[in-house]
């Protein structure tokens, strides 16, 4: 009796890890895991410096475009820095994970500036600097 007990007992282990082996290389536990990993991964920290840089770029354009009174055109260059900074402020909150309303700029549109300060603020917020 009992070796038919360790028999049928090492038959169900066997059968445990046989089984357990093929769920664990079945294509679909696969896709169930990598989404687990991109979903707990963060940005890529050299993304999201490089962003900050160009936010501070894009920002040290405005004022010097703002402060200068001899910069020719200087309407047209303050306003594609500012178009500039804020599709750049736009990816940023999209690396951030920020809701962003997302869509396309025409040349006649632009950004509210309650929609820019609250960008930044959430940016801000999170830890960015710029």
């Amino acid at each position: 009796m009992t070796w038919l007990a360790a028999f049928l007992l090492a038959g169900t282990v066997l059968l445990g890890v046989v089984a357990g082996t093929s769920w664990c290389r079945s294509p679909s536990h696969r896709a169930a895991v990598a989404r687990r990993r991109r979903r707990r991964a963060g940005p890529d920290p050299l993304v999201t410096l490089a962003i900050q840089i160009r936010l501070g770029e894009l920002s040290r354009e405005l004022r010097t475009v703002a402060e200068d009174p001899e910069v020719y055109a200087r309407a047209h260059h303050w306003r594609a820095a500012q178009d500039a900074y804020d599709a750049m402020l736009r990816e940023a909150c999209r690396v951030a994970g920020l809701s962003v309303v997302d869509q396309p700029l025409r040349p006649d549109e632009h950004v509210a500036a309650d929609e820019r300060l609250r960008e930044e603020l959430e940016l801000s917020s999170r830890g960015w600097n710029w």
